[in-house]
């Protein structure tokens, strides 16, 4: 319990820091999102228009720890602004109804990534030497060297426009209406084979080279020897014995990995036109709208920052050994 108690003193710690980084940053940046509003409107705007649209937006002309009191009390209240690129939509709504089609994408194909991976790692460290463990490693590795956007455009190119077989765009068909049942779940899960089959690509060598090596050092350890002098299965000494101890790695892995699937594949879901945070955050890029891109920010450290404490957690769980720490 104490070393929950201090990790997640923390954690928290460097949550309130990237909460004073996101306040500050914007704040050095050249000009403001008033500013651009204003040269937008080619002069039509008015000098009250002009002081609300600074009031809104946080940039009024308070002392600067007035502003940053405030912006921390909007924060835990849940006002993250309002965007610009969708004036006069809330950024929390923007956020909330891209959000889902992001952990979608992201969360099946880390899944999928690093149970494979792992697999994969496990059967190839135990048979060393084996047509798994020769060929699949640097096959992984080179498919995974090409960038995210070149195996998106080539899946996009072969299995789209020359085969048909899937969908090129969006995450489901226009004229659908979103909804729990067989015919939408199903248009769904089409539209996503393409995007998730590029992350996976690129990712599941990864995993399966990191498991490989962590195996091959557990399966030479004395406890392994000694399960095999006591005549254990193969499959169980495999995946009870070394498997469980060379999975802490990949557990670290995992939970970092699962924070950063809020960020989004931004490249990915770029070629494919997916619906995302990731797709979102470039067009706040562009669009000069800090707010968006001050509530994107936040949303992926505080995603980051709890998948780390949940790995704490399980690393607690999993390995007696830190709670002697």
């Amino acid at each position: 319990m104490r070393l929950i108690l201090r990790n997640l003193g923390f954690y928290l710690l460097a949550f309130w820091a990237s909460l004073t980084l996101n306040f500050v940053l914007p704040r050095f940046m050249p000009g403001d999102p008033v500013s651009r509003m204003f040269a937008q409107a080619q002069g039509t705007m008015q000098p009250d228009q002009i002081a609300q649209l600074r009031k809104l937006f946080g940039l009024d002309h308070r002392p600067l720890w007035e502003q940053y009191l405030s912006y921390i009390k909007s924060v835990f209240t849940g006002d993250l602004g309002i965007s610009i690129t969708r004036f006069p939509t809330p950024v929390t709504d923007v956020i909330g109804s891209q959000i889902g089609w992001t952990l979608l994408l992201g969360g099946v194909a880390l899944v999928i990534a690093a149970v494979l991976g792992n697999l994969l790692g496990i059967v190839a460290a135990w048979r060393r030497g084996g047509v798994l463990d020769s060929a699949f490693p640097p096959l992984l590795i080179f498919v995974g060297s090409f960038p995210y956007f070149w195996l998106a455009m080539g899946a996009l190119y072969l299995f789209g426009v020359s085969l048909g077989w899937f969908p090129m765009r969006h995450a489901y068909d226009v004229g659908l209406t979103p909804g729990f049942n067989g015919e939408f779940l199903s248009n769904v899960a089409t539209h996503l084979v393409l995007p998730a089959l590029t992350i996976v690509l690129v990712s599941i060598g990864g995993w399966m080279l990191g498991m490989r090596n962590t195996m091959i050092a557990t399966a030479a350890e004395d406890y392994i020897t000694m399960a095999e002098a006591k005549g254990l299965s193969p499959s169980r000494i495999m995946f009870r014995y070394a498997a469980r101890n060379a999975l802490l790695p990949s557990v670290t892995n995992f939970g970092m990995a699962l924070g950063f699937v809020v960020g989004g594949a931004l490249l990915t879901e770029v070629v494919f036109a997916y619906p995302g945070i990731g797709y979102q955050l470039l067009m706040a890029v562009q669009g000069l709208d800090y707010p968006l891109m001050q509530g994107i920010f936040l949303t992926i450290t505080a995603a980051v920052l709890i998948a780390n404490f949940l790995v704490d957690l399980v690393y607690v769980r999993l390995d007696p050994r830190v709670r002697v720490r």
